[in-house]
């Protein structure tokens, strides 16, 4: 008798820890970091925007970053926008966002998140001062797609970390206004490797920055089809969005 209270006793205890495991809940998974490319045109719409589009999800594929897609500005909401990490301006051009949306980035960025503005988002967005500040420069024309040489300036920073010294490449360099003062230049285009150019020898063609309590990057490449096959270029571009993303 003794021995089978003993027994159901053991079989007891052994039942009450089974169900412990049982109810003991499971670690979550956690989201992958998300960054929203956003291409909406107002204006020139530039034919790259689909390659450019394929290769920035590749790229987040690759690196482990969710990437979602927009030409639609009504995604610029508070609690749209606090999905992600960084939000791309992939060859943006004029005036793409209602007031509303433009308050609503500019709260997103004052949380710590981050921009990327590639190539024409230069040529966004006009009339809009806190813009001019984030992105950092306005277009200012361009001259014919050719071959140039990028001096790179700072090779400690994701975005130049693998490019070369000089790095010789094809691609519609931009002139520029409105340049914001405080733009840390990391790479700028010899004009005596190419006709066009009108900054002289501090013409600046790629940036990053704080601002407003985020952060943006900026590179003026990603005009054509090619760029987004060029495996340095990507490497660019790809340094450019971990640096928004915080990482």
């Amino acid at each position: 008798m003794k021995l089978c209270l003993v027994l159901l006793g053991l079989g007891g205890l052994l039942g009450s820890c089974t169900e412990k495991k049982k109810d003991t809940p499971q670690p979550e998974t956690p989201a992958p970091a998300a960054v929203l490319v956003f291409y909406k045109t107002a204006g020139y719409y530039h034919l790259s925007i689909p390659s450019g589009l394929r290769a920035i999800q590749q790229l987040g594929k690759d690196n482990g970053f969710r990437v979602d897609t927009t030409n639609k500005a009504s995604r610029f909401l508070p609690d749209t926008l606090r999905k992600y990490k960084a939000v791309i301006f992939l060859s943006t051009t004029d005036d793409v966002l209602s007031p509303a949306q433009q308050t609503a980035f500019e709260q997103y960025i004052r949380s710590g998140r981050g921009f990327v503005g590639v190539h024409a988002a230069t040529d966004t967005e006009y009339n809009w001062p806190w813009y001019n500040g984030l992105v950092g420069a306005y277009f200012n024309g361009h001259p014919a797609i050719q071959p140039a040489t990028v001096n790179v300036l700072d090779n400690t920073h994701p975005a130049t970390r693998e490019l070369p010294a000089r790095w010789v490449r094809t691609d519609e360099w931009y002139n520029f206004r409105s340049l914001a003062p405080d733009l840390k230049v990391l790479a700028t285009l010899d004009e005596t490797t190419y006709s066009g150019g009108t900054h002289g020898v501090t013409h600046p063609i790629a940036w990053y920055h704080s601002y407003d309590g985020g952060r943006a990057f900026y590179t003026a490449g990603g005009h054509t089809d090619e760029s987004y096959q060029e495996p340095l270029f990507l490497k660019h571009l790809l340094g450019g969005i971990t640096y928004a993303m915080g990482e």
